[in-house]
Order: C-alpha cells, then sequence, then structure tokens
C-alpha cells in the first residue's frame, strides 16, 4: 500500500479548510435559509455557556458540553454568534487534522486516504447538516463533527496498520475521540462503543485497549476536577429524561422504517453485502466489526434528525480498501475484488445526495442574497452576524383546528383524532400552533410583558423555547431547558410560566400542562392577553 505524503496532504487538507471553511467568513455573516428556531436553541447554549454556565447543572439540555464549548469560547473572546460558528467549525478541522493524517496514511493510504481526508474536512466545515435539502443552516453540527469524528476512530480499530505499528498512538487517538463523542453527543458513543470493544478483544489489540481506556480515563478526570461529580450524574438525568420524553423520544422515522423503508432499503443491503463479502473474502475481523456496526450505524440514524445514514461514504471507503487482490472467489463465482467495488459504487451512490450537499454547502451560501434577511437576534446587537429570511421570522403563519365548538366542522371534531385537549385549570386551549413568525412572537410578547410591569424577572414558556431575555431584561430560568422536551424541568426557578395561546410547538405545551396537572402544581392566573395566558406556578 502506498501512503500519502504527510506534508502534501496536510498541505490538501489544510487548503480545503481554508476555502471551504472561509467561504463563510468571506460572506461578513451567517444567512441561515432554514431552522430558525433550532439555531435560537444554539444561541441560547452558547450564550449560557460564554456566560459560565454548564449544560446540565445550570440548565437541561440532552446534548453534551463538548458540541458548543468552541462557540461559547469564541463568543467569551468577543466573536458575534456568527463568526463563532465558522471560527468553531474551522477550529474543530484543525484540531482533528493530526488524527485524519495518522488514520489516511496508516489505514487507507493512496489515493483513498486523500478522498477520505477531505471528506472529514467537508464534515467538520459544512453549512448544512445533510440530506439534500439545499437551504443553508448551522442546526445539529453536532452530528456532523460527530461523525467526522467516528470517520477517524472506526477506521483504527476496522483496518489494520501498514508500515510501523504505533498501537500507543492510535489507542490515544481512538480513546480522545470516543471521549468526545460523549461530551458532544452520547448517542454515538453507545451507538459505537460495542463494535470497537468487541473488535479490539477479538484482535488481542491490548497496547491500543489500554492506551484508549487510559485516554478516555483521562478525559473523564478532567471533567470531572473541572465541572464537579455531579456533572455527570445530572448529563445522565438530562438524557433519561429526553429519552422517556412523551414529545420527542425520536425525532424522525420509526427504527423499522430507517431500516426498510423505501428510502432506506437499498443503503441497508449494502451494507448487509459490504459485511458478507468481506468475510467470504477472508476478512473475519473486519466483517465481524461492520457487522457489530449495523445496528449502531441504524440507531444514529434513527435518532438523528433527518435520518440520514451519512456512514454510507465510510464504508464505500472500507470496501475500497479492504478488496483482495483480483481472481478470489465467493460462494457464488464471484470475483470478490470486483464485487466489494461494486458495493462501494453503491455506497457512493446511495450516499452523493448528502455528500455532494454537504460539499458545496459553504459556497451556496456564499451565494446566498442579502435582501430580504434581517437579524435573527434582533434584541441583541453583538450578535447581529446571524441573518435569516424576514418573511420566515416576522410573517406569522399559523395552524388552526377549523372544526372547533362554533364551525361549521364541528361534527367532525370526534373523527379528527387530535388526542386529549390543552388544559390550563379546566380550560381547553385552542388547537393552534406557529408555523412561522418565531421572533415575532417574542417581540411582540416580550413588548407586553415589559409594559406589564415583569422586566427582569425569569420567565419559562410553556412551548420549545423560553429565550425572552434576548429580546427584553429578563433573566434565563436555571435549571430549565434551552429546547423544551415537555417536562417542568426549571420551573421552580422561574416566576412565571407563559403558556402560549398558539405556541410553536403544540405538543410541548400540552404535555407541559399534562405533568403540572399529574404534578399537582397549583396555577394561578396572573394576567391574559389574546396571546398568552400567564401563571404563576407553585410546586406542591
Amino acid at each position: 500500500m502506498m501512503r500519502p505524503n504527510p506534508w502534501r496532504l496536510a498541505a490538501l487538507l489544510i487548503l480545503i479548510v481554508a476555502v471551504f471553511g472561509g467561504a463563510g467568513l468571506v460572506k461578513g455573516a451567517f444567512y441561515i435559509g432554514k431552522h430558525e428556531g433550532d439555531t435560537l436553541h444554539l444561541a441560547e447554549i452558547v450564550l449560557r455557556m460564554a456566560a459560565g454556565q454548564w449544560p446540565h447543572l445550570d440548565f437541561m439540555t440532552p446534548i453534551g458540553a463538548l458540541a458548543m464549548a468552541p462557540l461559547a469560547l469564541l463568543v467569551r473572546l468577543g466573536a458575534g454568534l456568527g463568526h463563532a460558528i465558522f471560527l468553531s467549525q474551522i477550529l474543530v478541522a484543525l484540531i482533528l487534522m493530526p488524527a485524519v493524517i495518522r488514520v489516511a496514511r496508516s489505514r487507507f493510504g493512496s489515493p483513498w486516504g486523500w478522498a477520505y481526508g477531505g471528506f472529514v474536512m467537508i464534515l467538520c466545515v459544512a453549512l448544512v447538516h445533510g440530506e439534500a435539502q439545499r437551504a443553508v443552516s448551522i442546526s445539529m453540527h453536532y452530528n456532523r463533527w460527530s461523525w467526522a469524528i467516528a470517520y477517524v476512530v472506526l477506521p483504527l480499530v476496522m483496518i489494520a496498520p501498514e508500515g510501523r505499528a504505533r498501537p500507543w498512538l492510535d489507542g490515544v487517538i481512538l480513546g480522545l475521540g470516543m471521549a468526545a463523542l460523549v461530551l458532544i453527543k452520547a448517542t454515538y458513543f453507545a451507538a459505537l462503543m460495542p463494535a470497537v470493544v468487541v473488535t479490539l478483544l477479538a484482535r488481542r489489540w491490548w497496547g491500543m485497549a489500554g492506551a484508549a481506556l487510559v485516554a478516555g480515563l483521562a478525559v473523564a478526570g478532567i471533567v470531572t476536577l473541572w465541572a464537579g461529580a455531579g456533572f455527570w450524574a445530572a448529563y445522565l438525568g438530562d438524557l433519561v429524561a429526553v429519552a422517556t420524553s412523551p414529545t420527542r423520544p425520536q425525532p424522525g422515522e420509526p427504527w423499522t422504517a430507517v431500516v426498510a423503508a423505501p428510502a432506506f432499503m437499498g443503503a441497508s443491503l449494502t451494507l448487509v453485502a459490504a459485511v458478507i463479502l468481506l468475510r467470504q473474502a477472508g476478512r473475519m475481523s473486519e466483517g465481524l466489526m461492520l457487522l457489530l456496526l449495523m445496528p449502531g450505524f441504524f440507531y444514529i440514524v434513527f435518532q438523528n434528525f433527518g435520518n440520514d445514514p451519512q456512514w454510507l461514504v465510510l464504508v464505500a471507503l472500507f470496501a475500497l480498501r479492504l478488496r483482495p487482490a483480483p481472481g478470489l472467489r465467493g460462494g457464488f463465482g464471484w470475483d470478490l475484488g470486483a464485487a466489494l467495488s461494486q458495493v462501494a459504487v453503491l455506497a457512493l451512490a446511495f450516499g452523493a445526495p448528502s455528500a455532494l450537499n454537504l460539499g458545496y454547502s459553504p459556497f451556496r451560501h456564499l451565494a446566498t442574497p442579502a435582501e430580504k434577511m434581517i437579524p435573527l437576534l434582533s434584541g441583541l446587537p453583538a450578535h447581529d452576524d446571524v441573518l435569516a429570511l424576514e418573511a420566515r421570522i416576522h410573517g406569522m403563519t399559523l395552524t388552526v383546528a377549523g372544526d372547533g365548538p362554533d364551525t361549521p366542522y364541528a361534527g367532525y371534531r370526534a373523527m379528527a383524532d387530535r388526542g386529549e385537549p390543552a388544559l390550563l385549570n379546566g380550560e381547553e386551549l385552542p388547537v393552534c400552533e406557529q408555523q412561522t413568525g418565531v421572533v415575532a412572537w417574542f417581540e411582540t410578547v416580550t413588548r407586553e410583558l415589559i409594559a406589564n410591569g415583569h422586566a427582569g424577572q425569569r420567565l419559562m414558556a410553556a412551548d420549545l423555547y423560553s429565550s425572552f431575555w434576548f429580546w427584553g431584561d429578563f433573566r434565563p430560568v436555571e435549571g430549565a431547558a434551552p429546547w423544551s422536551y415537555g417536562g417542568t424541568a426549571g420551573l421552580g426557578n422561574a416566576d412565571y410560566l407563559v403558556v402560549p395561546l398558539c405556541p410553536v410547538a403544540a405538543s410541548v405545551r400540552n404535555s407541559m400542562l399534562k405533568a403540572l396537572i399529574d404534578e399537582s402544581w397549583r396555577l394561578t392566573e396572573v394576567e391574559r392577553t389574546p396571546l398568552y395566558i400567564l401563571i404563576e406556578a407553585s410546586a406542591p
């Protein structure tokens, strides 16, 4: 196996990061085309961390601290949120680059190591989470970063090194990578860890396993010393709370669809074929690891919004790198090298829409017209470098049930299967949901709340977001979730609960109100407007 020249490979990767990562900086601000609410979620976590708060300890979130730490650091150093997004992506790519070069040279060689390294850099600096939808967004950047890390750690265990073996170096990279997955999005760690452990044991790579364990425990120790021993229990508590939430245990298709629905069946069968052909080619350990990775890959896709199988490019690279020499035939008489090449082509074909979308997203962002875009965080001038379409954040579009008691369709209400009604002190709230206009709602409601004498107070919404402090003199609620999953976390620290009559997510509002009833909270109405009911909530 020919190995890429390390300096030339490094030059290529630096060039990719400079061109693809720098495209956003050239634009001067971040112009998002979708996921405005997700960006509010990111902004709240980042700004609270920049102010010294810790995820899980000071507010609830299933997202790990490391997912937002680079952005929070840059904001704390004075960057606007938009520039912090661009710079943090470049920073992550540069941090991963030495490990990527090690994997490219020792596991893939030429020419596949070049393609591998370039794609991992793209995962770091892209401006969309994947899929084939063209609109630019920073939403779920932590999924991309986690995939980039998975692309580093999995080949270390999957493919035996060429040239001089360095088990301790590879083990340290593996341990740091797995620790990073825990601290970014624990789903990836839980899904990939079994395959990694079993393969290390099957191959008897004790040195690599030992180094990985030491490196991982070192990271855990540093975090414990920095954040306190309670950090891990709080993190686990947040993960359990979200996993058991009735509103969003998973954000997309059900498990069976992720594996076997028409949109995913081809990719799933390609993965099965890769396992079978590797085993027939005598790659027993590699085939075993890929077999063990199958449920992990499916679970990650199941847990990620969009259900995007971004493992496809990695499977293609594995198939190309592990092909046997021509002439080796399998049980059906196929040339196994050619068959694995065909598997790689299939994997690349199925993965191409997402991969191409990632690759040219920075240039699509660069070409985004700035007209009709306004600052998303209009109440925070220091972060006016994140802009969104005015029509999406100020144009109020509502979805309202048309079969209410006084409508011509009232007789059909029982057939609508709308579930249990949302009840507040016995009053049934309207069936209504915002589709666009989240900033218009916050600007209007915060003006009313300030005019009614509630400035300086801690407000929590019975809705997805409670970001009132972005638009007025309010304070964030300790223990509350920047993205609510329907429970009462943090409510005891709030001065008031704002119950929207037409929320962003009716399921979250309804789940929260049901939890208040189930937990016997005393709810006292303080004021009512056409947009919200203000409640003083007292714990039982």
